[in-house]
């Protein structure tokens, strides 16, 4: 089973929906006979509502799963409402963030396409600080939240159980200069030294690629367990997007081949971030 109170809830929500599922019931009816609304029921399985050990244990009466299911499905709820370690820091980390943060930690295969800025998983303190300080309206001190936790992300990278995770980065987010020279310089250093981690592959998409899938910057999560379907995550200003979908997770697998091939290969993508590198030092 996952770590993470959200992948608890997401473990959670996919087998609910599973035994509905298998009972040929739509949500409504479910609701109907358990004296629930329809829309409790949906909560319950899209993972936007809180389920009580009280609820599962109608749902396993209603739907007549063994005890040991029961009982597992009561332990993934009341594990569910653990907070998790980025959540403490409250205001500087939007809600919608705070979801991915948990299936990130909890993925065992890692796939990210950045075509404006540096991963965040790769980013010194400096440029992460420049990035909150342009246009997101955040106090110093939520700033300084955000940009901890996205230095303690980083630690999923030198884990034991690492996740095998693959970068493509465009070559104009390594070229664009965020803060000043010196910033950048650090900043390309530290590319250089993540990229040499025994789980980490990093391709650079050159300004003479050619064409290549235009899609936005894009990450693919994978998880360890088969029940776990992988998501694609894509955010915005205000939001995320979190697609689920064989179709969608299909689609955005064959975008990021694309992008692999037309991108460098991991040993010819060190010589041109080294060749940046050289730039930033003059």
């Amino acid at each position: 089973m996952a770590g993470s109170p959200t992948a608890r809830r997401r473990r959670l929500s996919i087998e609910l929906k599973k035994l509905r599922e298998k009972s040929t019931l739509t949500c409504a009816q479910v609701g109907e006979a358990l004296d629930w609304s329809g829309s409790k029921v949906n909560r319950m399985e899209t993972g936007s509502g809180r389920v009580q050990p009280s609820d599962i244990d109608a749902l396993c009466r209603f739907y007549g799963t063994s005890d040991d299911l029961r009982e597992f499905l009561k332990s993934l709820a009341r594990q569910a409402k653990v907070r998790g370690w980025w959540q403490v820091h409250g205001a500087g980390i939007p809600e919608w963030f705070n979801i991915y943060i948990g299936l990130e930690q909890d993925a065992s295969t890692f796939r990210q396409y950045q075509c404006e800025v540096v991963p965040g998983l790769m980013q010194t303190e400096a440029y992460a600080s420049e990035l909150h300080k342009t246009g997101a309206h955040m106090s110093a001190a939520e700033i300084e939240k955000a940009v901890q936790v996205r230095m303690e992300r980083q630690g999923m990278l030198r884990r034991p159980d690492a996740p095998d995770a693959w970068f493509i980065v465009n070559e104009g987010a390594l070229r664009h200069v965020i803060g000043d020279r010196a910033l950048m310089r650090e900043q390309i250093e530290r590319v250089l030294a993540t990229s040499d981690l025994p789980t980490v592959t990093l391709q650079i998409l050159p300004f003479d690629s050619g064409t290549y899938p235009t899609t936005g910057s894009f990450t693919m999560l994978g998880f360890p367990a088969p029940e776990d379907p992988d998501v694609v995550y894509r955010d915005g200003i205000t939001d995320a997007v979190y697609l689920e979908g064989e179709h969608h997770v299909r689609e955005y697998t064959r975008a990021f081949d694309g992008l692999r091939a037309a991108a460098l290969s991991p040993q010819r993508s060190t010589l041109l971030i080294e060749s940046i590198l050289k730039d930033y030092t003059r």
